[in-house]
């Protein structure tokens, strides 16, 4: 089954817990120094925020975490067949979690990412730009981390 998943940048991390978690009526599932994440039911949607040096504030991608490879295998059948660049990762470390991923950019330009969790990491991963590494099918970049 697939879970939508939204990543926004926040200026202010504990405002943004404070915030999401009234929102949301429930605690984040995992907070850390720079980092929070929401695995909500109602709706199915993994929400994080993340506070980054010289990032700027709003939605930083959108995507669809998967629950096996066999999910990961249908949506990157349907990535290419939206047409673009696709980005492919094995085993990155990101946002506190190790998974294999796809990156691609819709015509307007928003990055979005297609992932399955392979586990957790201590930390917060590679700090690159998702947008960047969407703009060719090679890569221009080896980690395309949420940040």
């Amino acid at each position: 089954m697939k879970r939508f998943h939204v990543h926004v940048a926040v200026p202010d991390l504990e405002a943004g817990i404070r915030f999401y978690s009234t929102m949301f009526g429930a605690q984040p599932s995992v907070v850390k120094p720079d980092y929070a994440k929401w695995m909500l039911e109602d709706p199915r949607v993994n929400f994080a925020i993340s506070q980054r040096e010289g990032r700027r504030a709003g939605v930083n991608h959108l995507g669809f975490q998967v629950d096996s490879d066999d999910e990961l295998s249908q949506v990157h059948s349907r990535l290419e067949a939206a047409g673009g660049g696709i980005v492919e990762e094995r085993a990155v470390e990101c946002c506190y979690a190790r998974s294999d991923k796809y990156w691609i950019k819709d015509p307007a330009g928003v990055a979005w990412e297609s992932f399955h969790s392979l586990g957790t990491v201590p930390v917060y991963g590679e700090d690159a730009r998702p947008a960047e590494a969407a703009t060719s099918a090679c890569g221009s970049r080896k980690t395309a981390c949420c940040g």
